[in-house]
């Protein structure tokens, strides 16, 4: 196959990414994009001239298939239904994660695409980096003995949070889903694959802190645009938002609105949801948390998200029997325990799209098809329910205090 056709189901800004990720050294070509939103669609469509435009994914599944693969990057509860139905249809997927917000309906997902046999990617975006592979190879190559304990931590940032995940379209669980989930089913997967071994307990902790009405200072506005205190404010909008004007990425300001301009930025913070106050939205989902893992064969690990840190690469340390790594997100410090001695690695950490996991992600999604290869794609579709399994245990075991065991997998 020298050219691979995509379709695009979902033309935001995960979607797009993907797609120019695939088609811009000429391995895939756009054949068709399937979003609601005109501008959007039409974005893509002008980008990719000769693919067809369609308003929803239901118009694309009722033609013949005319893609070899599909990337479905919508909101994260309408995954499933496009998912088994291109599955049913032959298409090769790239499902954003993650895979759905009910656990039933991610095993749905992956039967139906082992029913069809298609190839299935779901975005574990951070096994793909050369970070990743660089740190998977030493504990591969058995340098530190075998695993005993880790500790790993995603700083969210605290403007991050605020925007995502109290300003904007993952701050409430019931129409999004729950915070470990929506942001950090990506470190569950890390760990599951750094390890190699199968999560079978799960302990958890954490809540919503800071960002509720009982903390508004006073004197402070339901909008940032007319707050006295804004200037003592970590969260104003305007601090957040302004210094990204007039800089060459779009995100986070094309979230805002289509005109990135500093009127336009201003006139979405006096007008929509990125302008509110974050002591007074309407958001539940946690701002921080942290999650004890037991695997098999009993190493352990601790996991910890928290909004209130800069936005900043993951951080993980890593404890064997003869050695450990020290991960900063950009370098590798390895130290052996028989000679005392410490190496340096440097993977070469790209700088954007997730370490160069977008792209490294994206790259294997082509090579699994093209050279007709799964074990390009890193996760198995089962590997990647498992991901799933261990954030719906983990909020469990944060809602009710316990300590819960997973169930093996059929």
């Amino acid at each position: 196959m020298s050219q691979v056709g995509l379709a695009l189901v979902g033309a935001g800004d995960r979607g797009t990414r993907y797609t120019r990720y695939a088609t811009m050294g000429g391995r895939a070509r756009l054949a068709a994009v399937a979003e609601p939103d005109a501008r959007r669609r039409d974005a893509m469509l002008t980008e990719h001239p000769g693919a067809l435009g369609f308003d929803s994914w239901q118009e694309l599944a009722a033609r013949p298939r005319i893609a070899d693969a599909v990337v479905i990057a919508t909101l994260d509860a309408q995954h499933v239904e496009p998912a088994v139905r291109f599955a049913e249809l032959g298409y090769h997927i790239l499902l954003e994660k993650p895979m759905a917000i009910r656990l039933e309906d991610c095993l749905r997902i992956v039967e139906a695409a082992e029913k069809a046999g298609v190839l299935f990617a779901v975005c574990h975006v951070l096994r793909y980096t050369p970070y990743t592979r660089a740190m998977k190879a030493v504990l591969d190559s058995g340098r530190i003995g075998e695993i005993v304990t880790i500790e790993h931590l995603e700083p969210v940032g605290w403007w991050h949070h605020a925007h995502s995940y109290v300003r904007g379209n993952w701050r409430r669980t019931d129409q999004a889903t729950f915070m470990l989930l929506a942001k950090s089913c990506h470190d569950l997967d890390w760990l599951a694959y750094v390890t190699g071994r199968r999560v079978s307990r799960v302990s958890s902790f954490g809540g919503l802190k800071h960002f509720t009405a009982a903390n508004q200072p006073a004197g402070a506005a339901d909008r940032c645009l007319d707050c006295a205190v804004a200037a003592d404010c970590p969260y104003a909008a305007q601090r957040i938002y302004l210094p990204f004007v007039g800089g060459g990425e779009r995100w986070p300001l094309s979230v805002l609105s289509e005109d990135t301009s500093e009127e336009g930025v201003l006139r979405a913070l006096r007008e929509g949801p990125y302008g509110r106050c974050v002591y007074t939205c309407d958001n539940d989902v946690v701002d921080h948390q942290v999650v004890d893992l037991e695997f098999d064969g009993g190493a352990t690990a601790s996991f910890t998200m928290t909004a209130f840190s800069p936005k900043a690469p993951r951080k993980t340390r890593i404890f064997g029997t003869r050695g450990s790594i020290d991960g900063d997100g950009d370098l590798l410090t390895v130290t052996d325990f028989v000679t005392g001695a410490t190496e340096v690695i440097d993977p070469q950490t790209p700088k954007d799209g997730h370490s160069g996991g977008d792209e490294g992600l994206v790259t294997a999604f082509l090579d699994a098809i093209t050279g007709d290869n799964p074990s390009a794609i890193l996760s198995h579709p089962r590997e990647s329910l498992h991901s799933h399994e261990i954030a719906w245990a983990a909020e469990e075991a944060r809602l009710t205090g316990t300590v819960v065991t997973l169930k093996e997998q059929q």
